[in-house]
């Protein structure tokens, strides 16, 4: 056991680090971020940006209004909806802030900034837990069996990729509405099942907010941006919450340039669901359970007679690939781990890693 603690995946430095392994030898399937890198077009408006002196010279623009353009084009809302950032979490911060919160539902396992946003605002956490026998999906009813002010949401959910369906998000934050309770919902990985978002409602639902990220689909998680869409007047007093300039210029030039590529977008959806489908099958067949997801990721259940913090430390060692350890997620039993979707020959490694070790481990 090597105690040691992670928060979020694709740390490789510290991993590293710990193990005694080089950061480039290392086979990262621990973050969600998508493999085939960002559209061309982002590289070559950067590449141009950074010949000119000026680009880096000028403020971003204080009010974003091409990025917000660009992205409430992407997300089917307008740009008054739109409010950015440089993550998710300063985005979350900022809505937390701005409203009388005094608790918050979160269905968990979950990720586990939320919780930690949650501590920074004084915000007591309701736990609502989801079982791996239903897969982890939601009830509408027992959702709100709880006295709350606000419900934390994930759709497709994280750890387990597991996606609701767009009715039964409509009739939460319905029934939120109708019992003014705030609904915070994280769409992260939505991109892959776009039609599934619930952006496109925030005019209708005056207790909605809807966080997206920007990053993580297009592949450039070293560029921080996220977006929020919701009715105008919360995003207004959102924005206001937010420490000015928070986008940089290379990074929303990038995130304006990404979200316009819609044949990209085609690509990686097909891409990653003949992928996804193709490990999960693949992993299954080692005695693994892979929980059903919507998302570029799967969430596994190693067998019973298979110690998974050990299972994980031997991937490190002797594979140099690196899972995502689920030991601490909140409400999550042991023996689960979660993989990245990746590259078809990088998938074929981590499905050969795992059945030798699955396979010839007593």
């Amino acid at each position: 056991m090597t105690g040691l603690a992670l928060l979020h995946g694709g740390q490789l430095r510290q991993i590293a680090d710990c193990f005694g392994i080089p950061v480039h030898e290392l086979l990262d399937f621990s973050a969600n971020i998508n493999p085939e890198g960002p559209p061309a077009a982002v590289l070559s408006r950067l590449r141009a940006s950074l010949d000119d002196p000026s680009v880096l010279a000028k403020y971003p623009d204080l009010d974003e209004i091409e990025l917000r353009q660009s992205l409430a084009r992407y997300a089917g809302v307008r740009p008054e909806n739109i409010v950015v950032a440089n993550g998710f979490v300063p985005l979350l911060d900022a809505a937390l802030r701005i409203f009388p919160i005094r608790s918050c539902l979160v269905p968990v396992p979950a990720f586990a900034e939320y919780r930690r946003a949650m501590e920074r605002s004084g915000v007591e956490t309701i736990p609502h837990t989801l079982t791996p026998d239903s897969d982890f999906s939601c009830n509408v009813t027992d959702l709100f069996r709880k006295s709350c002010d606000a419900i934390l949401l994930a759709n497709p959910q994280n750890p387990s990729g597991v996606l609701s369906s767009r009715e039964m998000m409509f009739r939460i934050t319905e029934e939120a509405a109708q019992r003014n309770i705030l609904v915070l919902l994280d769409e992260a990985f939505i991109d892959y099942y776009p039609s599934t978002s619930l952006a496109c409602e925030a005019d209708h639902f005056p207790n909605l907010i809807v966080f997206r990220s920007v990053t993580k689909f297009f592949g450039m998680a070293g560029l921080r941006v996220a977006y929020a869409a919701a009715n105008p007047d919360l995003g207004k007093r959102i924005q206001q919450a937010i420490a000015p300039w928070s986008v940089t210029t290379l990074a929303s030039l990038a995130a304006f340039t990404a979200v316009r590529d819609e044949d990209y977008a085609q690509r990686i959806i097909a891409l990653n669901n003949e992928r996804r489908n193709h490990l999960q099958t693949a992993v299954g067949k080692l005695g693994i359970h892979v929980y059903p997801s919507a998302a570029n990721f799967l969430l596994l259940r190693v067998p019973g007679s298979v110690d998974s913090q050990q299972l994980w430390e031997r991937m490190i060692c002797e594979r140099h690939i690196v899972l995502r350890n689920c030991a601490n997620y909140e409400a999550l039993s042991p023996g689960h781990l979660r993989a990245a979707v990746r590259t078809l020959a990088e998938n074929e490694q981590l499905i050969g890693a795992l059945a030798h070790e699955i396979e010839c481990r007593p």
